[in-house]
């Protein structure tokens, strides 16, 4: 699985700090609405950096091994691109996939003699 790094954006702290996000999309998924019918979505969230504008555009099309998820939060009203106030309890995260984790089989296989490996 992975996600992708589509564009960025110039974004400003409490601070008044400036600093560029990286805007990441997750593959095309089929979603059923309430209704029953079905529609094609996108996952989409977006990943402070610090890096600057030159890496951040040349990073743009790069795929990123993880996923986007769903994760609940604190209740905050969100302004539709209709102008409409909801109230959403959720954002979406990026969740990078797990390392790989690396097994001593020295605990399972010996040396037997001959250059190979024998079960213990």
């Amino acid at each position: 699985m992975s996600v992708k790094i589509v564009s960025y954006k110039l974004r400003e702290t409490f601070e008044g700090k400036q600093f560029y996000a990286l805007q990441l999309q997750g593959g095309a998924e089929i979603i059923e609405s309430k209704s029953g019918n079905q529609y094609l979505t996108v996952k989409k969230a977006s990943m402070a950096s610090t890096l600057d504008e030159d890496s951040c555009k040349a990073l743009v099309g790069t795929e990123l091994p993880g996923t986007i998820e769903r994760v609940h939060c604190e209740q905050y009203d969100y302004t539709t691109s209709s102008g409409e106030i909801i109230s959403l309890d959720f954002r979406y995260e990026y969740r990078a996939l797990p390392k790989p984790t690396q097994v001593d089989l020295t605990q399972f296989y010996e040396p037997s003699g001959n250059g190979k490996m024998a079960t213990i």
